[in-house]
């Protein structure tokens, strides 16, 4: 199995949503302006082309919500497994979301309080190496953020990651080349994911032209719970079932995840 049934026991499932800065490129400072002006040139075949007003205004409201340093969070969805020892273990949902700054001081306290050993606590997600995990880092110290235990990881190698359980890292076997999304992955393991909703394309569009965190949200609750899913197969367990999904709606603070 890629994954052993007993890690999911204290694995904290998640996957972040995030933006650009800002709405519109000129609502950046003018040094952040002219910095992504630099960062848009790699995105050019022809890195001699001249990045004019508004090709990098074009560039920052396609591309800048990826970036830490241009981008922002505005949702963490989070999920963990409870009643495992039973024959229908219980999935439960929460979602982070408002300021920037108290997702993060919301996402590391529940870190703190629950998730401080690197030898048996684990954080699942799909790509969290090379995306979530490192945004959320990078986040928390541009807001001058203390980080948790569990990701105070810099400096670290890959493999030295053993608390990361990332399941597009463990779906490639080895190869560098590859990338398949989370939907290709649940599609080609025949689990159910949310088909006909926002891609993370149009989350940009939805926060900052529709006004629609609620959108968001659920989207990136429904990412959470197919990675479970994923997870659960990938440990040679059946499907949590319907009926077994909670989604917990209420604002959370920082609250215990434990029943």
């Amino acid at each position: 199995m890629l994954i052993q049934k007993k890690t999911l026991k204290t694995a904290l499932f998640i996957d972040i949503e995030t933006v650009s800065k800002t709405q519109y490129f000129h609502e950046l400072p003018k040094s952040l302006q002219l910095l992504w002006k630099c960062k848009s040139k790699q995105f050019l075949t022809d890195r001699s082309q001249e990045v004019t007003e508004e090709l990098a205004a074009s560039l920052y409201r396609e591309k800048a919500g990826i970036f830490a340093e241009f981008g922002k969070i505005v949702c963490i969805s989070i999920g963990y497994l409870s009643n495992q020892d039973s024959s229908s273990p219980v999935l439960r949902v929460k979602s982070l979301y408002g300021e920037e700054i108290e997702i993060l001081r919301n996402f590391n306290n529940i870190l703190n309080e629950h998730y401080t050993d690197i030898k048996k606590d684990y954080l699942c997600g799909h790509n969290i190496k090379e995306f979530d995990i490192p945004f959320i880092c990078r986040r928390n110290i541009v807001h001058g953020l203390k980080l948790p235990r569990l990701i105070n990881i810099s400096g670290k190698r890959s493999w030295q990651l053993k608390q990361f359980l990332d399941t597009m890292e463990l779906w490639k076997f080895g190869e560098f080349k590859n990338y398949t999304s989370l939907n290709l992955l649940a599609e080609l393991l025949n689990i159910p994911w949310p088909k006909n909703v926002i891609d993370g394309s149009q989350i940009s569009r939805v926060y900052w032209e529709d006004d629609d965190v609620n959108r968001i949200i659920s989207y990136c609750e429904k990412d959470v719970i197919t990675v479970v899913q994923i997870a659960m197969r990938f440990s040679g367990q059946s499907l949590i079932e319907k009926s077994n999904i909670e989604i917990v709606k209420d604002k959370i603070s920082a609250v215990p995840l434990s029943d």
